[in-house]
């Protein structure tokens, strides 16, 4: 985030965060082509051979989606609104210390800004462009919780967590307090093979959804993801392990503290030879601004290392 000349502490502040939703989402984006489709049900006709021929998108289109952005990024490019170049779907508004932030999801829009007046006038901008509601102050969002106040923002998955532990009976499961055993190492000829794999990979695809604020669980994930296409009875052991880890830190996250400094640090680190099956090292590494944690990763190097030299 631009700070400009504010202060972190002040910035944060004086931060305001609300989340938009358009109305009828689809039928904002342009149709190009012509598009045919069936006749809705107990619709009576003595003509068998009618189709209603569509003027606008409607939900289960295959272009809508990409449809709707093309119309409402070109919109807002127009209206002098710059698109990041690392993620598409932010834009930005404003100059110097007093920029809104624009954060598009399907039909529903986050604003944050340091300036309350800027932020309305986006407002009343989108209003003008989009028919859409106002609905609320960010707190709730795609799994994600965010809870504010003057010292600091904190991000957590708290009831997404819960329910992957409901879903998968560990509500009541005893504590561990590890994400994973230490010196842990699994290899795809550990135990035995699963016979349903399907429980195992539905777990592992919303464990990794989880982990965009557990950074604590990111190698644990990056491991267990590893046995996807045959997980064994071994690596279902070490999954419920992580579980039991989940339901005694369910309620942690991220923070965000409005003390930080604007100090940029990165922190790196790597095994030699970390998986035993193909010989390659792991690499981790976390980015902090100030105290606050803002970027982290696991992930298996590409070629063997033959020393630590190579890394």
């Amino acid at each position: 985030m631009d700070l400009g000349t504010s202060t972190a502490r002040e910035t944060h502040h004086r931060l305001q965060m609300g989340i938009q939703d358009v109305n009828n989402t689809f039928l904002n984006g342009v149709l190009f082509e012509e598009v045919y489709v069936d006749l809705p049900l107990g619709y009576k006709t003595n003509e068998s051979n009618l189709v209603c021929k569509l003027n606008k998108f409607i939900y289960g289109l295959k272009q809508a989606s990409r449809q709707l952005f093309f119309k409402f990024f070109s919109t807002l490019l127009s209206h002098n609104f710059k698109q990041s170049k690392r993620d598409y779907s932010l834009f930005t508004f404003g100059t110097g210390d007093i920029i809104v932030y624009l954060l598009v999801y399907v039909d529903d829009i986050i604003l944050a800004s340091s300036s309350k007046k800027m932020m309305c006038k986006v407002q009343h901008l989108l209003k003008f462009m989009f028919k859409l509601k106002v609905l609320r102050d960010l707190k709730y969002l795609l799994g994600l919780e965010l809870a504010r106040s003057p010292k600091s923002i904190v991000l957590s998955q708290r009831k997404y967590t819960l329910s992957i532990l409901k879903s998968t009976n560990f509500v009541d499961a005893k504590l561990s307090s590890l994400p994973v055993e230490t010196n842990l190492r699994m290899s795809v000829s550990d135990g035995d093979p699963l016979h349903d794999p399907s429980t195992y990979r539905r777990i592992i695809g919303r464990l990794m959804y989880l982990t965009i604020s557990r950074p604590d669980i990111t190698y644990a994930v990056f491991t267990l993801s590893q046995f996807l296409s045959k997980p064994t009875t071994t690596h279902l052991t070490a999954l419920h392990h992580l579980l039991r880890y989940l339901k005694r830190t369910a309620r942690q996250g991220l923070l965000f503290s409005a003390k930080s400094k604007l100090r940029l640090m990165a922190y790196a680190n790597a095994d030699w030879a970390g998986c035993p099956d193909t010989r390659r090292s792991v690499t981790r590494y976390c980015v902090f601004i100030g105290d606050s944690l803002i970027s982290w990763r696991s992930k298996k190097q590409h070629t063997v290392s033959r020393s630590f030299a190579e890394f």
